[in-house]
């Protein structure tokens, strides 16, 4: 089963302050990975290609990293996923940027049943939080804030 699954939202900041924010991940002073209230991002080195972790039981690979631009991660588990997923900071003029977050992978095996029942609903879920993070802090406020559905409340109490 193919997926294609993609996060963006348009930030009324600079693209150097949107790829400043890109640059935290996984580090102690993170901005963007909403690790409060999910699964911090860890890797066993910093952020670089090569560096090895994921959140929880996702795990991945850094595949390749541009500073302030564009990172990449390839995935290694959960068993069934084929694929990567990464961040892109996209200029869109002097004052705002867009900050996409792509999936895209194969899922095979169980992961063609568990993807869309299980982890779908979690991951539109976190990274809805992610892109709130940014946006809190390029602007100070969230327009929109994401909220959890009551299937994903239900999923975490089931997984937590």
């Amino acid at each position: 089963m193919g997926v294609y699954n993609v996060h963006e939202r348009l930030l009324a900041a600079k693209e150097s302050e949107v790829g400043a924010l890109l640059d935290t991940l996984s580090s102690s002073g993170d901005a963007l990975w909403p690790g409060r209230e999910w699964s911090p991002m860890e890797f066993d080195r910093p952020l670089a290609a090569g560096a090895v972790g994921g959140h929880g039981p996702v795990r991945y690979t850094v595949a390749a990293h541009v500073p302030s631009t564009w990172v990449r991660f390839t995935f290694s588990g959960p068993r069934g996923f084929h694929g990567f997923h990464e961040y892109a900071v996209l200029p869109v003029d002097e004052e705002h940027t867009l900050l996409r977050h792509t999936l895209a992978m194969n899922a095979r095996g169980a992961a063609r049943f568990t993807w869309p029942l299980l982890w779908r609903p979690l991951h539109d879920a976190c990274l809805e939080d992610s892109l709130d993070h940014a946006e809190l802090a390029c602007t100070g406020t969230v327009a929109r804030p994401a909220r959890w559905s009551l299937y994903v409340r239900l999923l975490r109490g089931l997984v937590s």
